[in-house]
Parts: structure tokens; sequence; C-alpha cells
């Protein structure tokens, strides 16, 4: 009877002492109730609590926490189905709100969490969601951060790690890549191949302008000789006239001599001549190329006693 005793003594006082003696790990908060309220946090280390007046409420995680949003369908502002589903890294900053202000805290972010996704990708389109990731999730952070706060609750961030359109749309949207890039291959070629019309019409007018210069330039000279062709015949003939006017026999026959051969040039340019004949009276040709040799000689010697006539420079 007396062993029985001392046995029960001795649990009642191992039981007293772990109710008496908390140690709280490293991380943790616990929340400490009086008769059911509330009265004060432990933080961690050793503490001592009164049995059967002081009770352990709420062991709180104060580390940062990862929380998997499970996939979920949202409609788009343009009609379109996706599969979204993220991640979020929370951390409890006041154990006493988020173990008083908040029945289940990871469920009811979680429900805050997948709402506001539908709420956000539901204000945009398709095209937004798919290449907008870093707003989406910076709207989530902003949003979900300030409806947890009563809770005591930092959310530090939100990722969408997926959001994933039907096959068919997935399909479409390829469709539609590809025919973009091929219209925008044409658009290059197209433009590649104007340049090079442009550069060849170009080249094509430089030339022509070119051999026109050339013409010209040719027609110039061309004008230029018959000029002082025609300068030095005016010339000669003038020098003739005033023979023929002195009474110098010679200057006729130049004419004559003159008429002759040009006509006789004439006649062995025809591309069906093979043999000339000449009357017997072309033999007067040489007499008259002897009087424009003497003509010639006499007009030196004029121009000779001109120059000796002048008088001297002073």
């Amino acid at each position: 009877m007396g062993q029985l005793v001392a046995l029960v003594i001795v649990f009642l006082v191992v039981v007293v002492l772990v109710k008496l003696v908390r140690i709280v790990p490293q991380g943790f908060e616990w929340t400490v109730e009086t008769f059911g309220k509330y009265t004060r946090t432990l933080s961690p280390g050793l503490h001592f609590l009164i049995p059967m007046y002081q009770a352990v409420g709420r062991k709180i995680n104060m580390m940062e926490q990862v929380l998997d949003v499970p996939s979920q369908d949202v409609i788009t502002k343009d009609n379109a189905v996706v599969r979204v589903d993220g991640v979020v890294f929370y951390q409890v900053l006041d154990a006493s709100k988020a173990a008083y202000e908040v029945s289940n805290l990871e469920q009811a972010s979680l429900a805050l969490i997948m709402t506001n996704i539908r709420t956000v990708l539901g204000s945009m389109d398709l095209d937004e969601s798919l290449s907008q990731r870093d707003a989406i999730n910076a709207k989530l952070l902003r949003v979900v951060d300030e409806a947890t706060h009563p809770w005591g609750v930092k959310v530090n961030r939100i990722e969408i790690k997926d959001i994933a359109p039907p096959r068919d749309l997935i399909d479409a949207m390829a469709r539609q890549m590809k025919a973009e890039r091929e219209k925008r291959a044409n658009i290059l070629d197209a433009e590649g191949f104007r340049q090079a019309a442009i550069l060849k019409a170009e080249g094509e007018k430089q030339s022509v302008i070119l051999a026109a210069e050339g013409e010209k330039e040719a027609a110039f000279r061309a004008a230029e000789a018959r000029e002082r062709s025609a300068e030095a015949e005016a010339k000669a003939t003038t020098m003739v006239s005033n023979a023929i006017a002195g009474g110098n026999v010679n200057a006729l026959n130049y004419f004559v001599a003159n008429n002759y051969v040009e006509a006789l040039k004439e006649m062995a340019k025809s591309p069906n001549q093979k043999m000339l004949l000449l009357p017997i009276e072309a033999t007067g040709i040489l007499g008259s190329l002897a009087g424009i040799a003497e003509l010639a000689k006499e007009s030196l010697s004029q121009q000779q006693k001109a120059v000796a006539i002048q008088p001297p420079l002073r």
C-alpha cells in the first residue's frame, strides 16, 4: 500500500514538473493562456508556467514557410481558359494575431491567394497573362500582403509557376507565330528585292547619264572640229578669191583641181567600185597641183614681206 502511494506521488511530481517547465525550440513562439485567455507569448528558450493555472495555447512557426497553390482553371478577359498554379513564401511576424485572428492560417491564406489569382488574370487578356508574369506576381503580392496583414503575416513572394492554355489554343498560337514569322520573312525578302531594284535602276540611270555626257562631249568636239575646218576652208577660199581678183591663174587652177580630187574621192568610196576609169584629161590635174604649189609659195612670200615692212616696236 505504501509503495502504491509513493508511485502516485512520484507520478504527480513528474506531471507537475512537465507542466511547470517549458522549452520553446528555436524558430517557434508559443502563446500562454490563463484559464483559456491569451496572456503572453513565449519566445525560444526555457520558461516556467504555473500548472493548472497557465497552459500553452498555440505553437506558431515563425520561420518563412512555403505554400503550394494548387492548379485551377481561370478565364481571362478574352474568354480564354488557362490552368494556373503557383507558390507562396510567407512568414508569421505576430504569433498572437496568427493564433487568434484567423481560425486556420494556411487554409485562409490559400483561399485568399487563389481568389486573387482569378481576379488578376480575369482582368487581363491571354497575351498579357502569358507575357506579363512579373506584373501579375507584383500585383498579387501587393493585394495578398495587405489582406494578410491583420493576421500578423508577411507575404514575401508570390510566384506563378505555370500558365497553361488548352492544347488547341497552344496549337493555334503556334500557327499564328509561324505565320507572323513567315510574314516578317516575306517582308524582308520584298524589301531586299526592292532595294536591289532601286540600286539597279540607279546604276542604269547613272550609266545613261554618263553615256549622254560622253555623247555630248563627242558632239561638242566634232562641232569644234567642223568649225575649225570651216574656218580654214573659208580662209583658204578668201585667199584664193583675192588671188583670182589679182589676176593669178593658179588660184583658179586650185579650185578646179580641188573639185576634181573630191569627185574622184567620192567615186572611190563606192562599195561596189572595183575598177576606176579616168579620162585622158585627168593629166591636167598635175598642172593644177603645180599651180597650187605656186600659189602657196606666193602667199608665203607675201607674208614674209609684210613682216619685214612692219616698224620695230619701241
